[in-house]
């Protein structure tokens, strides 16, 4: 269907010109290439910045046609090297970080996907972007080759053009802001994260804003449950280049916080957010790591021999393997069910909002917009810069009434919220009373749903207050509830024995997980009856205690980002190898020495699990591929699989290009960069050497999933 602007397109092209972009045409160029969004929104503001069908084409064209050679792609970093030294100098798109190494008294580039950490770079690029010290920086970068055989470098940046925004005016954003109504312009910034407002009710709509908050409002602390393949992880691990988002693996005080041995602070200052994805899998060893959150997610500030101050928001996101309804009216269960141990009642008192992930809508293309939005490195900045450098707090205090039953924490959290909803949808003035009175109400909501949790938990009154509620403009009390609990009396009303300490209570209550969840619009037919713990226990078997069921096996789409530790082929691939008897993986780069190293590392991943008799591996060679020697590294470890009874059999296929493992039992795993994605050790007698969970990662994007039943 052709193009076809709208009111709201128009008086945004015309208020924000060159800042936008349209949201289709970046849809259809992602589906192909695993390139950053705002690096394509970047290209396509420039060759698409037309309505024309003929121009808009020629642009996509122009688009690939860069990409295809300017954009290094994982397992292209031979090439591109030796491209350099062939031409003497390339233009590249590349992500750059620049590092000080001590021992060499100096500052190196490292360009991720170009695959070299030690590229000399002149000290102006560093001192005009300090991001490239701080995380790294998307730019397009032309390397050149060294021909002085004494220098102990290779390559060199000749120039560096960031392609995210060095600077940003935000007298212009308001002034722009200052021409669309409060619903327009909340349209815009659905828009501008690639969504349709006109397929949103009004509440998931503000779901959606919520979501933001973490990347505009300093300090703020969001927690978001819910099922499966709702986007939870997406705003903040490509929405904004100010995020980083942590997919599970070990947490430690040294990353986090900070590092006494370097003497460094940890992501908490150099990010605006630093969101936990799959929180319920988080693994905290040292209870000091705790410690630090909690002092940290109070106040902003921690001490660790030094006093450190940052302005980092905490977002953690999960999902729920229970339905709503047997939460809520269970008095076991609650719906920080899936928070590791180590988040206790205090970590919790410290979450401003608890957004309702159940009522989101599941990820889909009828939810996509096809119209214009802001390019999202821009509304970025705009977020980036008032997270620095605004502070509604006192405002929202002078104008705010809130009941008798909202204690201390209640009071922030709730204000907070309403700060990220100010900042977010009028950053250029005030909200009339109604629209103020709508984001009081969703942040009393978004708190009250914490502290019913809270409550449920603790064995007496200390959190029973739970009745929030603000004052309106005309006067009144208003107490908000939240709608999946209102008539819940087990959540209103819980009973005050130890439901969470001495003997286990097995998962047979309430309803079997199996059974399909009731209707979101009816009450379920059968209440759920909780029986006592000594009924529950006469009943189990010894087998029901002692062996509980195997988690459920379920799909999984995160990203792994550059210098994260924490994986290997045996923690993303041996969960899902229940039951499997052959294994197949296309890799076309299976042929340099470290390569073949990384494909006996997954081998050995692999013949962990009991099942497992036949790995299947497809490849490719090229012309520079040593034949002899690859195929005798690959017999010796045939030979060796075969004492253990599983046998390798390698094909080759000269026109593989895509990369997954696919395991017989119907799973399979996507790894942007195949099995390549771990970065050389700064030293082979280093930490990391050996042990590759502990060797620092490239950046590449890992999808699980169940292929469709034939």
């Amino acid at each position: 269907m052709e193009y076809s602007p709208d009111d709201l397109d128009r008086k945004l092209a015309t208020a924000f010109d060159g800042k936008v972009v349209r949201k289709d045409l970046l849809h259809r160029i992602k589906k192909g290439t695993n390139v950053p969004t705002f690096v394509l929104e970047f290209l396509l503001a420039r060759y698409c910045a037309s309505d024309d069908p003929a121009e808009i084409q020629a642009g996509m064209e122009a688009v690939l046609d860069t990409l295809n050679e300017n954009y290094v792609r994982p397992n292209d970093a031979n090439a591109a090297q030796s491209r350099v030294a062939t031409k003497g100098k390339h233009r590249f798109i590349d992500k750059v970080h620049v590092n000080y190494v001590e021992k060499d008294r100096r500052h190196w580039a490292a360009l991720e996907n170009f695959d070299s950490r030690r590229v000399a770079i002149g000290e102006k690029y560093y001192r005009d972007n300090d991001r490239l010290l701080q995380g790294g920086l998307w730019a397009e970068v032309t390397v050149a080759f060294n021909e002085v055989e004494d220098d102990k470098y290779t390559f060199y940046v000749e120039d560096l053009r960031p392609i995210q925004l060095s600077r940003f005016d935000f007298d212009r954003y308001c002034e722009g802001r200052a021409g669309f109504t409060r619903d327009e312009w909340m349209d815009v910034i659905l828009r501008s994260v690639g969504l349709e407002p006109s397929k949103l009710s009004a509440r998931v709509k503000f779901h959606y804003i919520a979501r933001l908050a973490p990347l505009i409002e300093a300090n703020y602390n969001f927690i978001e449950l819910g099922p499966r393949g709702t986007g939870k992880s997406y705003f903040f691990s490509e929405f904004s280049p100010y995020s980083t988002l942590i997919s599970g693996g070990q947490a430690t005080k040294a990353v986090l916080f900070y590092n006494s041995q370097r003497h460094k602070i940890g992501l908490v200052g150099f990010w605006d957010t630093v969101a936990f994805d799959e929180v319920g899998g988080l693994k905290v060893k040292d209870p000091d790591t705790i410690q630090i959150m909690k002092d940290f997610m109070a106040n902003g500030r921690f001490s660790r021999g030094v006093e450190v101050i940052a302005d980092a928001s905490m977002a953690f996101v999960g999902n729920l393997d229970l339905s709503v309804d047997q939460i809520v009216h269970s008095e076991v269960y609650d719906l920080f069910q899936p928070l590791p141990k180590e988040f206790d009642l205090a970590v919790q008192d410290r979450f401003a909002c608890y957004l309702p992930g159940w009522e989101m809508p599941k990820n889909s293309s009828e939810f996509l917009t096809s119209r214009y939005g802001f390019i999202t490195d821009y509304l970025a900045e705009a977020f980036h810069h008032q997270l620095k450098q605004t502070n509604r707090y006192e405002e929202v205090s002078k104008r705010i009434k809130l009941g008798r039953e909202v204690e201390g924490r209640d009071e922030k959290g709730v204000k907070k919220t309403v700060c990220a909803f100010l900042k977010i949808l009028h950053p250029n003035g005030s909200p009339t009373d109604a629209e103020f009175e709508e984001y009081v109400a969703y942040a009393v909501e978004g708190r009250r749903r914490v502290k019913e949790q809270m409550n449920k938990r603790k064995t007496d009154d200390e959190y029973a207050r739970i009745n929030l509620s603000y004052i309106s403009a005309t006067g009144q009390e208003v107490v908000v509830f939240c709608p999946e609990s209102r008539n819940a009396t087990a959540t209103l009303e819980p009973s005050r024995r130890s439901i969470h300490g001495g003997a286990p209570v097995p998962s047979l209550v309430p309803a079997e997980p199996t059974a399909p969840a009731p209707s979101p619009a009816a009450p379920p037919a059968v209440a759920t009856v909780v029986e006592p713990e000594s009924t529950l226990l006469a009943s189990a078997t010894p087998q029901e205690i002692a062996m509980p069921a195997e988690p459920e096996l379920t799909e999984q789409h995160f990203t792994i980002h550059y210098g994260d530790t924490g994986h290997s082929y045996e923690s993303i691939v041996l969960p899902y190898l229940r039951g499997a008897r052959s294994v197949t993986i296309e890799d076309p780069y299976i042929r340099a020495t470290h390569q073949v190293q990384n494909f006996v590392r997954f081998c050995e991943a692999v013949i962990k699990a009991p099942s497992v008799r036949n790995i299947m591996l497809i490849t490719s060679y090229d012309d520079t591929t040593n034949l002899q020697d690859l195929t005798s590294r690959l017999d010796e470890l045939k030979q060796s699989l075969l004492e253990l009874d599983v046998a390798l059999d390698v094909k080759v296929n000269e026109n593989l290009h895509d990369r997954e493992i696919r395991i017989d039992n119907g799973w399979t795993i996507k790894i942007g960069r195949g099995l390549d994605f771990f970065q050389k050790p700064d030293s082979w007698f280093g930490v990391g050497a050996n042990d590759i969970s502990l060797r620092r990662c490239l950046e590449t994007k890992v999808d699980i999933f169940k292929a469709p039943a034939a």
